[in-house]
């Protein structure tokens, strides 16, 4: 053999060694471009839905929420929130607003939750002998730290409001139960 044979057989395993490799960096791309379509299969939907009435009282509440699963981990997510109570003779109350909800899990059993929650109030309070009607509207923010035990899609804890005041906070108590359900 001599050089230029030697020179063209080197050419033609160039060109075939580079259309090899250059087809697969072209697969590696469309691998990582196709990933990126599982965003929706690391979220998941839930929330909670509640009904209270009884003799002249009527609570109802409506809270949606979803949450991004960053890993087996920690999971964050938004909420909204929406609510209605009446006492019959006395007041009525509307609550809308939002969340932000960041969970742990340091264990499958065991999740850790952290939620930020800024409502809106409004309130219409009745007249009656001792008092003219009147109107209250306020924002509310409280944030639960709270901690439950999981199975499956299904948690059973309770949070506390850490910025809990008594005066001004919108529920009774700043500990509260929960069930969370995500699907």
């Amino acid at each position: 053999m001599n050089k230029i044979q030697i020179s063209i057989d080197c050419k033609y395993y160039f060109v075939i060694l580079t259309v090899l490799f250059s087809s697969y960096s072209i697969a590696q791309q469309k691998y990582v471009i196709d990933n990126s379509n599982h965003f929706w299969e690391k979220v998941q939907f839930g929330g909670g839905l509640g009904l209270g009435i009884g003799s002249g009282y009527t609570d109802i509440s409506v809270m949606p929420s979803a949450i991004y699963n960053v890993n087996e981990i920690v999971a964050v997510g938004v909420g909204l929130q929406f609510g209605y109570l009446n006492s019959r003779d006395y007041y009525e109350s509307y609550v809308y607003g939002g969340s932000l909800i960041g969970l742990v899990n340091p264990i499958p059993e065991l999740q850790l939750s952290a939620e930020l929650e800024q409502v809106r109030v409004d309130t219409r309070y009745d007249s009656n002998i001792n008092r003219p009607a009147f109107s209250d509207s306020y924002w509310n923010t409280a944030l639960y730290l709270g901690a439950g035990y999981r199975t499956g899609n299904v948690t059973i804890g309770a949070r506390y409001d850490v910025l809990y005041n008594p005066n001004k906070s919108l529920y009774g108590s700043g500990f509260m139960p929960f069930v969370r359900v995500y699907f």
